[in-house]
């Protein structure tokens, strides 16, 4: 018998019908013999509803007050569903943030959860009942009386973190796709489900735009280690399992692996120029973008010098719906930054590729490169680690970019045979993908043990084409 905690989107519970479907799954793994606890969202669209509603009356309304209106929305879907599992012959009651014992900051609107207070949702299952519980909210103050909600996307970290609170043996996260899949499968209809990620991974893959797990969800999945499954709440997939373990074992020299792509079209990027000291500005905008309130984990913060070595502007990409805010205190904090001009480029977007070893392997920038080149997709880079890659590029030519890339990194065997690479050729026409890989085998990186960079070399961090005895272009 295991306790489990099956959380169930918007898009799972649109419609009665479908609550109705979610109680009978929630039913049969009841009735063979495990221990259920459900987090549920609003139905569809309650939310935005709720949301449009709010500023027919008010086009600034009191967050306060609308964190208490759009906290109906899940009680909603929870005590329908409740009553779902009891039309089945099964217990069920339903439970509010406060009932369950989610405890946040008292920021409304985005809050994070600080503590899981479980009690009476223990006590449920102790009586055999199946605890249904609101997600997206929690309550704060010195008597807990203060509803709040965690920001779109918040009943998948309701969910985590309840499941971390009762140790749970699995958080499944049920949605209206077959898992984490490669791509979006709105943008590439070949897109194919992941079958394991490791915690690195599902949390890079959150962070760069994947939807079907929150970044707050991931982080508080690896921070205490839940076991997480997601899965289709519409079939029997068993989905992507996420957890600590590797898919297989790691092996000094492996090969970088792309695992998957993410996207985002709602970002913005913000350049401020004539910085003196990159390293104060950078403090000061953090501090800036944490006062604002915007989510430092999802922006990115890049350093240009100029040619002088003395003044150099900061790159900033952060979400768009961040950026009224930004602005606002940027320019507030411009003498405590430190900067001559600012300015913005909308309508932009980030495509990203997932996996391991990725900055310490040459060959990945080069196929993505010549990838985006071969598509007349023009773009700068963003950041590189070894478990992101980041480029920025025009929002409109994202699902082009996107598609090209999956089927670059993903769609075509990494042993595709190509045509023979000629010396010099890192710098010609794009060529095929599976040219590119042939290409990728002739690199290696001069970050590591055996030949690494000398430590007081400008190019540690960079890699070196032994075919075209050239730095690359992001060197």
């Amino acid at each position: 018998m295991a306790l489990i905690v099956q959380k169930y989107g918007g898009s799972s519970v649109p419609t009665t019908e479908r609550i109705s479907r979610v109680a009978e799954r929630v039913v049969r793994a009841h009735d063979a013999g495990h221990d259920v606890v459900v987090v549920v969202s609003a139905m569809g669209d309650a939310t935005d509803e709720l949301l449009a509603l709010a500023q027919n009356v008010d086009t600034a309304p009191c967050p306060r007050e609308l964190d208490a209106l759009l906290s109906v929305g899940e009680q909603v879907s929870s005590t329908l569903t409740a009553m779902a599992i009891h039309a089945l012959g099964a217990s069920a009651c339903s439970c509010s943030g406060r009932q369950a014992g989610v405890i946040t900051t008292p920021a409304h609107g985005r809050a994070r959860i600080v503590e899981v207070r479980p009690r009476l949702v223990r006590e449920a299952l102790d009586r055999g009942m199946i605890p249904v519980v609101t997600g997206f909210q929690g309550v704060c103050g010195e008597n807990d009386d203060e509803v709040t909600t965690l920001g779109r996307g918040g009943s998948d970290t309701t969910a985590v973190a309840l499941a971390a609170a009762l140790k749970a043996d699995v958080c499944e996260i049920c949605t209206d796709v077959d898992g984490v899949l490669t791509a979006d499968p709105r943008i590439v209809p070949e897109a194919k489900p992941i079958g394991h990620l490791t915690y690195e991974a599902m949390r890079e893959l959150a962070a760069a735009g994947a939807r079907v797990l929150t970044l707050s969800g991931a982080e508080y999945a690896e921070r205490y280690a839940v076991p997480l499954r997601v899965r289709s709440s519409y079939d029997e997939h068993p989905g992507t399992a996420v957890s600590d373990e590797p898919e297989r074992p790691p092996s000094h020299g492996s090969p970088a692996r792309v695992v998957g792509l993410a996207h985002d079209p709602s970002r913005m990027k913000i350049t401020l120029s004539g910085v003196v000291g990159s390293a104060g500005a950078t403090a000061g905008m953090m501090h800036t973008l944490a006062e604002a309130g915007s989510g430092i984990g999802t922006a990115e913060i890049r350093a240009v010098p100029a040619d002088d070595g003395r003044y150099g502007a900061l790159t900033l990409v952060l979400p768009a719906a961040d950026a009224p805010a930004v602005l606002a205190a940027l320019r507030t904090c411009r003498r405590g930054i430190g900067y001559d001009d600012l300015t913005r480029e909308d309508n932009v977007g980030t495509v990203s590729l997932v996996g391991s070893g990725l900055r310490s392997h040459a060959g990945i920038f080069l196929l993505l490169r010549e990838t985006l080149d071969g598509m007349s997709v023009p773009f700068e880079p963003v950041s590189a680690s070894d478990t992101r890659i980041s480029v920025l590029c025009r929002a409109p030519l994202l699902p082009d970019a996107v598609r090209a890339l999956h089927k670059a990194f993903v769609e075509i065997p990494a042993d595709n045979p190509g045509r023979p690479v000629r010396d010099g050729q890192c710098g010609g026409p794009p060529t095929k993908a599976s040219t590119m890989r042939e290409r990728m085998n002739r690199v290696t990186s001069f970050s590591g043990p055996h030949g690494a960079a000398p430590s007081n070399s400008r190019h540690r961090a960079a890699a070196y084409c032994l075919t075209c005895r050239v730095w690359p272009w992001w060197a």
